[in-house]
């Protein structure tokens, strides 16, 4: 297999990740593990789910995933770098058809949630899945690219912060 994945989890994540990078190379994928690489309760997830993202966005990995105790924090910071689509998938019809319908690129699991097994089912719908390049879903995808792009060159200074 030539598609290289971009794996990680803080340490709410650490042992299922561990699992899971183990079962990827069994399948004949190449993962680019990204930490955590020693259990550290004091890490923090928007580290590892930023690496990800990155390696996402920038090509460096074809799909990413991304374990934190709930799923929620590394999905919110993953979506925070452009052209990352990542979602909290907790079941098989989500982790497939969040590719199909929506070209989700970050599959984030919540190692406090699921078990093991529902995990790898998951990975393996989220990872055999493709975009449909219907009309519809080209045209949801480019309004979501769109909207996207427009806050990629917001002037930021201003935007008052947050009270």
């Amino acid at each position: 297999m030539t598609q290289t994945l971009a794996l990680a989890a803080d340490h709410g994540g650490f042992e299922l990740k561990r699992e899971l990078l183990s079962w990827l190379q069994g399948k004949g994928y190449t993962v680019q593990d990204l930490g955590a690489h020693d259990l550290d309760p004091d890490d923090d997830f928007p580290d590892f789910s930023y690496a990800v993202a990155q390696r996402v966005a920038s090509g460096q990995a074809w799909r990413g995933v991304i374990v934190c105790g709930s799923g929620v924090g590394a999905c919110v910071t993953a979506n925070k770098v452009p052209g990352v689509r990542a979602s909290v998938c907790h079941d098989i019809y989500s982790a497939r058809q969040g590719v199909e319908h929506d070209d989700m690129n970050i599959l984030c699991l919540g190692a406090r949630i699921i078990d093991p097994k529902l995990a790898r089912e998951l990975l393996s719908a989220f990872l055999k899945a493709e975009f449909l390049k219907k009309e519809r879903y080209q045209r949801r995808l480019t309004k979501l690219l769109s909207i996207e792009n427009s806050f990629i060159n917001l002037d930021t200074t201003t935007i008052p912060p947050n009270q």
